[in-house]
């Protein structure tokens, strides 16, 4: 496994994970609740840029591999579940959104394995709704763990609800998007 700068970030990401957790479980009286939030976002936001710039860098420097191909979403899936998990323990978000976010992830990388299989995995590359549903996700998330007013009075609780609703809409539109492209070779390969 060569070490460069990308495999580097998504390393770093998946370190920020268990950062993120421990500043939620945090005792209060070395952490403020607010503390906790700020910081928790802050990091969850580190993460995502390094999401941004791995992928970016490895294709750009040509430094891609097959293992950075499968740690990067291993690592961005890592990321979110953990954060969708703290956000329902602080019963920030309705616990059926972490289940359709994580339950997707999970039915599109099962189905992604077993089109690689068939030898079909470029039938259902990644395209434009998942990548919105990765923004759209990468924006809610750090929104509600920060989960305080802003300017003007205005809650970050609005917005991270709004903005996570769409997320979970996005993700339940770019999974039913993912499994009609795959299902026509579903039918053919289950019929034989």
């Amino acid at each position: 496994m060569p070490m460069n700068l990308p495999m580097l970030l998504t390393w770093v990401r998946i370190v920020l994970i268990p950062l993120i957790v421990g500043l939620y479980c945090t005792p209060q009286n070395w952490l403020s609740v607010q503390e906790q939030n700020t910081w928790g976002a802050l990091v969850f936001v580190l993460a995502a840029v390094t999401d941004a710039f791995d992928g970016y860098l490895a294709r750009r420097w040509n430094q891609t591999s097959a293992f950075g191909a499968f740690l990067d979403p291993v690592a961005d899936k890592l990321m979110v579940s953990a954060a969708l998990i703290i956000l329902v323990y602080l019963e920030r978000i309705h616990p059926i959104i972490a289940f359709i976010v994580i339950g997707r992830e999970i039915t599109i990388s099962a189905l992604r394995e077993w089109m690689a299989s068939i030898g079909a995995q470029k039938s259902i590359a990644v395209n434009w709704f998942g990548k919105l549903k990765t923004a759209a996700q990468m924006v809610a998330i750090p929104i509600l763990l920060f989960d305080d007013a802003i300017i003007m009075g205005l809650s970050t609780r609005l917005i991270g609800d709004i903005l996570i609703w769409v997320a979970s809409i996005l993700t339940l539109w770019s999974m039913f998007y993912y499994l009609s492209k795959a299902w026509p070779l579903m039918r053919e390969k289950t019929s034989l």
